[in-house]
């Protein structure tokens, strides 16, 4: 099947959920209108479906691969690779000064998810590169800035994001690679890095590696950590490209899925060690880099989308053509999977997560544009604290969504499902990374519990909580027929929500091993509500828009009734389960 990108689901999710209406007139980024974003969205579907999705199979069929050192994308990649930059796609959201378009992140994120669900190996290169410009823009030198964002910005040169090491993944205090100073303001840099989405390829002339590293006097753990960008062409200082770096892939990962996307070794210092440039001070290396990790998460979070529309795409059309087992009716011939109670349960599953996750991203990425952009300076605050609040939901929730959305896809399909011809089973493969990359779906949780709900003594939370609050209160006073038990069973998700938050930040002071016990449980209850109370507010849009009405309510009738009632779960989960997770000895754990 071909892609179709998913224009008017996602333009109703930046209306309804989002607040496109709003942010536009606010006057942020003038002269952009509805009509403008509609047209880069369909114009940016129309390139997904037209040049990535043809390259999707042909991807995960051949791979990356390693020979002397050099890294060969599948077949056709290159040619793609030259028309998303020739069209100015890399650029979308980078500022104007570098050669960007200026567009919101909103917009930018919105794309995202079209390049993900066409070929989401090839969409991890572009992914990449503009993290390296946010940490680039934010903590480089005005020198820094000059010689390297024209050309990433521009796609000519990729970035990339060195963290992981073999004894260091998660925890990045056990950082092993070291930076020397020299007498010149160069620094050179020794060690390996491993987990080096596109550390190397043919794609673009040069790669700009984003590397941590440890200089020789730095305090111990995470506070002596310091970030440089390492070049694997040296750029001489017109701009000219110069010798070849002491940077070299040294293998490539054998992976479940994301086959074309090449997953590099990478060996900084063979030989006289990489030449370097400091980024940001020294030794707060960490907080730069998470400006780069932080916009990655949110893109991650786009991943878990788009595989859930590219999943539930299939399967719906498989549903469609595929007949077998009688009708209800006890007619003799075999009817569409379709018709079947159960396989409706699982499409409108599907359905209805990605279209939550997909607003709860977006509504993330509207407060990025706020933060960045407002001219009101409580507003840009408000903004970044909603940010960091929803950040850990948005990368975790939705990349769960993706994997449990690609399962019930392969489940769709049967025993076709599970064999690789119909395609469905890449989805499920490709999938399986995103609750792991970018900070495990784990880490997210604790984040979420330990950090963003105590933010400024747990105002931030409660601040949103109170706009949920409204939507379940609008839904609830509507008093619409076809809105069934939505605002009951919404209120009572807001209510474990609520009650669950308060227990943690009690727990947090009092047992915290208690508090990390329900982290994981705590973030699929903070995603199922919103998620619902997002497809709540558009369905009352739809109503009284009458846009796309019908499917809307649908959707969200079906989540708040069939979804949202696990919340009440989840809560006891979180504040009872406890006990049963601690108190089981270590022994029980044995093989």
């Amino acid at each position: 099947m071909v892609y179709q990108a998913p224009v008017n689901d996602i333009m109703f999710a930046l209306k309804s959920a989002a607040g496109l209406d709003e942010l536009l007139a606010s006057g942020v980024y003038e002269g952009l209108d509805e009509e403008t974003i509609k047209a880069v969205l369909d114009e940016a579907g129309r390139f997904a479906s037209e040049v990535l999705d043809p390259l999707n199979r042909t991807g995960d069929q051949q791979g990356a691969q390693l020979s002397d050192g050099i890294v060969a994308t599948p077949d056709g990649w290159g040619e793609a690779y030259e028309k998303f930059t020739e069209a100015g796609w890399n650029g979308l959201p980078c500022p104007h000064d570098f050669g960007g378009q200026g567009l919101p992140q909103i917009l930018a994120t919105a794309v995202c998810e079209m390049w993900n669900a066409a070929n989401m190996s090839f969409g991890m290169c572009p992914l990449l590169t503009q993290g390296a410009i946010d940490a680039v823009t934010i903590g480089g030198s005005e020198e820094l800035k000059a010689r390297y964002l024209p050309k990433l910005v521009s796609g000519e040169w990729t970035g990339t994001m060195n963290l992981t090491e073999p004894q260091a993944g998660s925890d990045l205090s056990m950082l092993k690679a070291r930076a020397e100073p020299r007498s010149d303001g160069t620094y050179r840099l020794f060690g390996t890095k491993i987990y080096i989405s596109y550390g190397e390829h043919e794609l673009a002339r040069n790669i700009i590696h984003l590397v941590l590293a440890r200089l020789p006097d730095a305090p111990a753990g995470t506070r002596g950590i310091s970030l440089f960008l390492v070049p694997k062409l040296l750029v001489n200082s017109d701009g000219s490209i110069g010798d070849r770096n002491d940077v070299v892939c040294a293998g490539l990962e054998e992976k479940l899925g994301i086959h074309g996307s090449p997953t590099c070794v990478m060996n900084y210092g063979e030989k006289d060690g990489a030449i370097g440039y400091l980024v940001g001070e020294e030794n707060k290396g960490l907080a730069t880099m998470f400006i780069m990790m932080n916009a990655a998460r949110l893109a991650v979070g786009m991943q878990g989308v788009a595989i859930a529309d590219r999943a539930t795409q299939h399967a719906l059309i498989y549903a469609h053509e595929r007949r077998q087992g009688r009708g209800a009716d006890g007619g003799p011939d075999p009817v569409a999977i379709v018709e079947h109670a159960d396989v409706r349960r699982m499409l409108l599953t599907m359905q209805a997560m990605t279209q939550a996750a997909r607003m709860i991203c977006l509504v993330t990425a509207r407060e990025t544009d706020i933060a960045r952009h407002m001219d009101d300076a409580n507003a840009r605050a408000r903004g970044q604290a909603r940010v960091a609040l929803l950040t850990p939901v948005a990368k975790a929730f939705a990349t769960d969504v993706g994997c449990e959305v690609a399962s019930l896809g392969v489940q769709v399909h049967g025993g076709m499902g599970f064999v690789e011809e119909t395609g469905a089973a890449q989805y499920y493969r490709d999938a399986r990374i995103l609750p792991i990359y970018e900070g495990t779906n784990g880490i997210q949780a604790i984040d979420l519990v330990t950090r963003k709900i105590p933010l400024e003594d747990g105002e931030v939370l409660q601040d949103y909580l109170k706009e949920l609050e409204q939507i379940v209160t609008d839904v609830t006073r509507s008093n619409r027929v076809s809105f069934g038990s939505m605002g009951e069973r919404l209120g009572v998700a807001l209510a474990s929500l609520s009650e669950a938050s308060a227990w943690l930040g009690e727990a947090l002071r009092s047992n915290p091993q208690a508090a990390l016990a329900g982290a994981t449980p705590y973030l699929k209850l903070f995603g199922i509500t919103a998620g619902g109370c997002y497809l709540a507010r558009g369905a009352l849009a739809a109503e009284e828009h009458g846009e796309d009405r019908e499917r809307a309510i649908d959707l969200a009738r079906f989540f708040a009734e069939n979804i949202a009632v696990q919340a009440p779960g989840l809560s006891v989960s979180i504040t009872k389960g406890a006990d049963s997770l601690l108190e089981v000895p270590l022994k029980r754990y044995s093989a």
